[in-house]
């Protein structure tokens, strides 16, 4: 699996903030197998528990420093003892329902925390490569059949939203003030921002996520909740984005300044896949189970959309989606199966990348030649 990525990670010291959620372990699982040198940075306590980080003994494989985003000397004494190359940053709070109980939290990690670490960045002549992870639902919301671009105006009403958002404009500020692409041959440091839609995949316990609440009931024996089977989401198998996000910091790292921007990265379907359905196709895999609508009296013309165009990235970066939605919840089902097994997660997590890689080739994109 090493030929991957035009080899570019392979040695090298990359710092992933955000290690032990759900995304950040995936990354860190992935760039383990490509035989980088792994520093993940997060708070002490687990994000959820269970978690994918703790179940798949991530901590056996990598370098495990404790710490939060929102303190810069400890981000700064981070960067500067373990002299990284590449940075993903995914440190965050990042829970809607959270962010409108707790708003100062969100805000300080979010954006803050994206301050604390450009700021630490600063101070180091080490980091090449810098990917800030937000969201979606950067984009100001209009109710658009059609997928967001990048250019499209950011900001949302929601705290979660807003900081995200927020994030964006302070990696804008610090790649125009200090990084900038016209003195890239002074500096030599290139950072984007990615965005995804909703990511779903093995390994997530989050509260008021669908596929976690689904996959909770379905082990409980229990009906599935569902707030609105209507909305329409751009669900995403959690290693599509990742392997866009660290395409991006191989074109960062290799080319430099001209992939310093924004990029999207979205599901297969154009049409986007409702919650109901996704219940569905869940239970119907799961080989039992139900759902019930805790709201019915939302009128189905009420249906939310929210979709991403990621246009760009087929076009300058060669990235498309390897998987379509039912092989993505038909590899979720089968990791909760495993872990419901008691099997070796780590092996199993090492086993659904290869999967992934298999599916990827197979399409021949970019990023597996």
């Amino acid at each position: 699996m090493k030929d991957l990525f035009a080899n570019a990670f392979e040695g090298q010291t990359v710092l992933v903030t955000g290690h032990t959620g759900f995304k950040g372990s995936w990354l860190s699982t992935w760039l383990v197998e490509l035989g980088a040198n792994v520093i993940g940075f997060s708070l002490d306590e687990a994000p959820t528990n269970p978690s994918n980080y703790v179940v798949s003994n991530l901590a056996g494989h990598i370098t495990d420093v404790r710490g939060d985003i929102r303190d810069l000397e400890a981000v700064q004494d981070t960067i500067a003892t373990h002299r990284p190359t590449i940075i993903f940053h995914l440190a965050a709070q990042p829970i809607v329902f959270r962010s409108l109980a707790e708003p100062k939290l969100t805000f300080d990690t979010n954006a803050t925390g994206t301050v604390n670490v450009l700021e630490a960045v600063r101070q180091t002549n080490s980091v090449k490569s810098i990917v800030c992870v937000t969201t979606d639902k950067v984009y100001a919301n209009q109710e658009w059949v059609w997928g967001y671009r990048e250019s499209d105006p950011l900001g949302d009403y929601d705290p979660y939203s807003a900081s995200k958002a927020m994030a964006e404009l302070v990696v804008a500020s610090y790649r125009e003030s200090y990084f900038a692409k016209k003195n890239y041959d002074k500096h030599g440091v290139a950072i984007a921002t990615v965005r995804a839609g909703n990511v779903i995949g093995g390994g997530d316990f989050a509260d008021y996520r669908l596929v976690p609440d689904c996959m909770a009931a379905l082990m409980a024996g229990e009906p599935i909740r569902i707030r609105n089977p209507f909305s329409v989401r751009p669900w995403v198998h959690v290693l599509e984005p990742i392997s866009g996000y660290m395409w991006v910091a191989v074109k960062l790292l290799k080319e430099g300044a001209s992939f310093s921007e924004a990029w999207n990265f979205g599901p297969l379907e154009q049409k986007g896949v409702t919650a109901g359905d996704l219940a569905e196709r869940l239970i119907a895999l799961w080989g039992s189970g139900s759902w019930i609508h805790t709201n019915p009296e939302l009128e189905k013309s009420e249906t939310g959309h929210l979709r991403l165009s990621w246009d760009k990235a087929a076009t300058r970066l060669d990235w498309r989606p390897a998987y379509n939605w039912e092989k993505a919840l038909s590899e979720i089902v089968g990791w909760y199966k495993l872990l419901q097994s008691s099997a070796d997660m780590f092996q199993a997590n090492r086993a659904h990348i290869q999967t992934y890689v298999d599916h990827a080739r197979a399409a021949r994109i970019g990023w597996t030649r």
